[in-house]
């Protein structure tokens, strides 16, 4: 049995690495004490980078995806969760068995499945998110419905369903019905989707998946295991499951493979029975750093300054599923430590952050941001965040916050950062008071991003991109290459394959406050912030499109 070198961890390869340029001085110490993935997770390197280079340095030959695309996986009686876990995807080659691996150091898990297998088999070098698709495609392939699920709700237990919470109970927690919510589960995590949407219909049970801010269909069901699905996964989320005609909504927390995640459930009658939708919330620490998130150097550099100040209030902005809870949360990240006390009111608690006292609303019982606001500010904090500023109540003991010594982080729902400002006095805040606590506004949407495995240079992009900074006034430079999307394999043939921010960051300072102060007109705040220094989203957009990231249409379409 070919032997396999020895671990990343032993320098060996970290060196390696080096000498070649994939690293550098500063990837900090941490790089030198990093396994494969770890480095390819942090983002000190991509995945193309480190896979070419470990199959130069372990002797192995380097697949690429379009041909693996096209081979027959060989799992066998394998778990596909142990295989995805080592990042390890078997298929056959020839009537061989050929194992693709991401990280060709992980001597036991590789060993483990040539055993498995019966045979020494080849090993090919992909990346870890090669791996991913291979599995992601292997699993579209699979059928929808087991042959088990498929009877298991037949004949008397389904007329029992209608009449019976205890027989309800039983098939929700047999094991067909819970193998089924787990797969979905782990091919919504699988597909990188944000929500799952469970609809019951006239004739079936519906499963979609939001990826990349649109729903895909996933599979369907038979109507009458309707019941026992939605029963399922009101269990998971400790809900009711007699209720079944008055909307309810719960929590559960749930761990895929090494993934952990927070599922926020909500669940509403329909004409045709229960509809269930959940939110996936990836307990993932590469969420929170603003470069993965898309921001620029240059809107980094202002927002950080914004929070590192002593006190006022710091604004994000734009509509619902445009990032702005992560970027709160990614700010807390940053400013989390043992000398300053962060208190959070939101609604609900997306991201659970060790260190943060974090309290969830509860309007029923009488705690509303407001209330809780009013209340905390008797708890001697240094940070506050505010999930969003929802009326002139809350507002106002924000503003009040900010004048006696602290920081308050927030949101508000407006399309522009400038529109923050007019927002505020349309709840009632004296201009004055705006001019005196706000710091700074950051407005953000979300683009999707571009596959880069099929998108090609697009004189059409181009074209409009050229029309806009003609329009606009905006710099165009001359290396930019506008690409469009194409569509293959590995993106669904959509064209696009995850998302991307664009940002406007607005300091307020100087004769911003003084306009903001005596004629708060959004027009006029945004030309003063752009003579600033204040790049537009729409211009982020039209940068990252000539950098090839996203499309022109993509952000036309997104900014309006």
């Amino acid at each position: 049995m070919a032997a396999i070198e020895s671990p990343v961890r032993d320098g060996g390869f970290i060196t390696f690495l080096r000498d070649r340029g994939i690293l550098n001085d500063a990837s900090g110490p941490r790089a030198d004490r990093a396994d494969l993935e770890s480095l390819w997770r942090s983002g000190v390197a991509t995945g193309a980078e480190l896979a070419d280079a470990a199959a130069e340095f372990h002797g192995l030959r380097r697949a690429s995806f379009a041909e693996l695309s096209q081979r027959p996986p060989a799992f066998q009686d394998l778990s596909r969760r142990y295989l995805r876990e080592a990042a390890i995807f078997p298929f056959s080659q020839d009537g061989r068995a050929v194992l693709a691996v991401a990280d060709p150091a992980r001597r036991e898990p590789v060993e483990a499945v040539r055993l498995a297998l019966g045979g020494e088999a080849e090993l090919v070098v992909v990346t870890f998110d090669e791996v991913d698709l291979l599995f992601e495609r292997a699993g579209a392939e699979e059928p929808a419905v087991e042959p088990d699920l498929a009877d298991a709700g037949e004949g008397e237990a389904a007329v029992a369903l209608s009449d019976s919470v205890e027989a309800l109970q039983d098939l929700a927690r047999g094991a067909p019905i819970v193998r089924t919510i787990d797969q979905m589960l782990e091919r919504a995590l699988e597909a990188g989707a944000t929500d799952i949407h469970v609809e019951t219909g006239r004739d079936n049970l519906r499963v979609r998946f939001r990826v990349d801010g649109y729903l895909r269909p996933d599979q369907s069901f038979p109507k009458h295991l309707a019941p026992a699905i939605i029963s399922r996964i009101k269990i998971l989320a400790s809900l009711d499951i007699a209720e079944r005609r008055l909307p309810q909504d719960g929590r559960a927390n749930i761990r895929i493979g090494n993934q952990e995640a927070d599922l926020r459930v909500a669940i509403a009658p329909t004409l045709y029975g229960e509809t269930a939708v959940l939110r996936i919330l990836l307990k993932d620490t590469r969420l929170l750093e603003l470069g993965r998130i898309g921001m620029t150097e240059a809107d980094q550099r202002i927002f950080e300054s914004l929070i590192e100040e002593p006190h006022g209030i710091v604004i994000v902005t734009g509509p619902t599923g445009s990032g702005k809870t992560t970027t709160l949360a990614t700010a807390m990240s940053m400013l989390n430590d043992p000398t300053r006390k962060i208190i959070t009111v939101e609604d609900p608690i997306e991201y659970q952050l060790p260190g943060i006292h974090q309290t969830q609303i509860r309007a029923q019982i009488g705690l509303t941001f407001a209330a809780a606001l009013r209340s905390f500010l008797r708890h001697d904090p240094d940070v506050i965040m505010v999930g969003e500023m929802r009326d002139g109540e809350t507002a106002s003991i924000g503003i009040q916050a900010a004048l006696t010594g602290h920081l308050v982080l927030t949101t508000l729902h407006t399309n522009t950062a400038a529109d923050a400002v007019i927002r505020l006095a349309d709840m009632g805040v004296e201009p004055y008071l705006i001019a005196s606590t706000l710091r700074g506004v950051l407005g953000q949407r979300l683009v999707r991003r571009l596959c880069e495995r099929c998108k090609r240079p697009d004189a059409r992009e181009a074209d409009i991109a050229e029309g806009l900074a003609e329009t606009r006034g905006f710099r165009m430079d001359p290396s930019w290459v506008f690409h469009g999307p194409v569509g293959c394999e590995a993106c669904g043939h959509t064209g696009y394959r995850g998302r991307v921010g664009i940002f406007e960051a607005m300091r307020v300072d100087g004769e911003l406050r003084h306009h903001i102060r005596h004629e708060p007109d959004p027009q006029k705040i945004l030309e003063i912030a752009r003579a600033g220094g204040m790049t537009s989203m729409l211009e982020d957009g039209l940068m990252k499109s000539g950098l090839g990231v996203t499309s022109m249409e993509e952000v036309l379409r997104t900014t309006g």
